[in-house]
Parts: C-alpha cells; structure tokens; sequence
C-alpha cells in the first residue's frame, strides 16, 4: 500500500493545506466536494499542486510533521520545483 503526502492550494500564492492519506484520489475528491469542515473547506483549499509517495505510514506522517513545521517560503519552493504553473494534478492522477 501507498501513502502520500500532499500540499493543496487555493490558488498561487493563496492558501496551502498539507495532509497524509493512503488514497490521494479519494481524499482530494473529499477537499474538492468540502466532505470534511474544516481549514482547507473554509478557504477553499481544493487544487492539488504537489505530493510524495511513501511505503509506510511512518515515513508518510513524518515527512508531513516536518513540512508542516516549515517557512511558507520553503513550501512555496518545494511546489514551484515540481509545478512552477501551480497546476491542479488532480486530474493526472485519477487517469
């Protein structure tokens, strides 16, 4: 089994929201739908613009408590390295 760490957005340079889950379609679906209350529904947060596959659940909360710890900045960074456009994956990765 997969587990993924993802950063989702409002837009550039709006809001960005970290989580961890073992099925990134199915959770994203849940952002994109407001399933859940909360921080990422309240602003909006829907667009998937990075993420990190892991073996373990381990690994996969790790990483997410030390990028959660993180300067916006850094974060910024991590996704314009892999997605300079802040383009919406989502759909990438229901095909």
């Amino acid at each position: 089994m997969s587990y993924y760490v993802y950063l989702i957005a409002s837009r550039k340079d709006g809001a960005i929201y970290i989580g961890v889950t073992n099925d990134i379609v199915r959770r994203i679906y849940e952002h994109r739908i407001k399933a859940v209350a909360g921080f990422a529904s309240r602003y909006n947060i829907t667009r998937l613009v990075w993420f990190e596959i892991y073996d373990d659940p381990v690994s996969a909360i790790t990483r997410e408590k030390e990028i959660k710890k993180w300067k916006r900045e850094w974060k910024v960074a991590l996704i314009e390295a892999q997605n300079p456009l802040w383009k919406d994956l989502y759909e990438s990765i229901c095909t």
